[in-house]
């Protein structure tokens, strides 16, 4: 699959899914505490897990993260349609008819 100027394959999205459900939000903190003059440090953050950042006039801030349940109950309906595909391949293997004894079956 691509995307814009990227090629993502499903292993890629799988892990990037992982990092999502487990990273961190320590950086999204020192995010909202980094003064007008301390903003050349945004590109050392690891900010993945945020989805919205406010900030009003008054200097509140409002954050939004990734929900971490919903990425890992799609997670886990990906490891479940893997386990059933396996089954179904070794379930179609068994239904195969088999090569008479003393010869090898082609596939």
């Amino acid at each position: 699959m691509t995307v814009g100027k990227r090629t993502v394959n499903r292993r890629a999205v799988l892990e990037q899914m992982m990092a999502l459900a487990a990273g961190a939000a320590n950086d999204v903190v020192k995010l909202a505490y980094l003064t007008q003059e301390q903003t050349q440090e945004i590109d050392t953050l690891d900010l993945g897990c945020l989805t919205e950042f406010k900030r009003n006039s008054s200097g509140a801030v409002e954050v939004k993260l990734t929900d971490r349940a919903a990425v890992l109950e799609k997670l886990l309906e990906q490891l479940k349609d893997e386990e059933n595909r396996g089954a179904a391949a070794f379930l179609e293997a068994l239904d195969r008819p088999q090569a008479p004894e003393g010869m090898c079956s082609r596939r």
